[in-house]
């Protein structure tokens, strides 16, 4: 079936929105984020630092792994307990999962892109620690801790991703039930 000019030109329309959406919201989720690391930064020890960049990083892999979920999840078994049980985490999952393709940029790119940019950016402040603890170059500790969090960041993400495919049904349901919880 052919689609009419009119209905192409809605789902455009639908489309520049969503995008102004997520800029909207990578914005404001960026402005919070940066906020809360530069506040419990500011006069962090070196110990409380890395415990701030773990965080994040953690928070990084985790959306990753829901929007993969979210993305390769089958939609059948949330359809069929939520008209059978009336479970709200599943009528959750089912909304999920017809719009895997926002949830997915939301989560993998929104959530998980600002929250490696924030832990990159708060790795600055475990340099100038271990540089100062440790009496070697800025430059070298830099590097360093770059190296680490990159290393944490994808093998993280690499590992979860397989993770994500094969647990994809289980992974949707909990973050559906966690959310189910403020969801209307």
């Amino acid at each position: 079936m052919k689609k009419t000019k009119k209905e192409e030109n809605k789902k455009k329309n639908n489309n520049y929105a969503w995008v102004a959406k997520l800029a909207i919201m990578a914005f404001t989720i960026s402005f919070v984020f940066s906020f809360v690391s530069e506040i419990s930064l500011k006069n962090a020890n070196l110990f409380i630092s890395i415990i701030v960049v773990l965080l994040f990083i953690f928070i990084g892999i985790i959306f990753d792994m829901v929007g993969v979920a979210i993305t390769t999840a089958d939609e059948a078994p949330f359809h069929s307990m939520s008209s059978r049980n009336k479970i709200k985490a599943a009528k959750v999952a089912v909304i999920l999962k017809k719009n895997a393709d926002k949830m997915s940029s939301f989560c993998n790119d929104v959530i998980g892109d600002i929250c490696g940019i924030i832990s990159g950016s708060a790795g600055v402040v475990i340099a100038t620690n271990i540089s100062e603890l440790a009496g070697i170059p800025f430059l070298y500790a830099t590097l360093i801790t770059t190296a680490v969090i990159a290393a944490l960041t994808i093998g993280g993400k690499g590992y979860e991703k397989t993770f994500a495919i094969k647990k994809s049904n289980s992974i949707l349901y909990a973050f559906a039930k966690t959310i189910s919880i403020f969801y209307r």
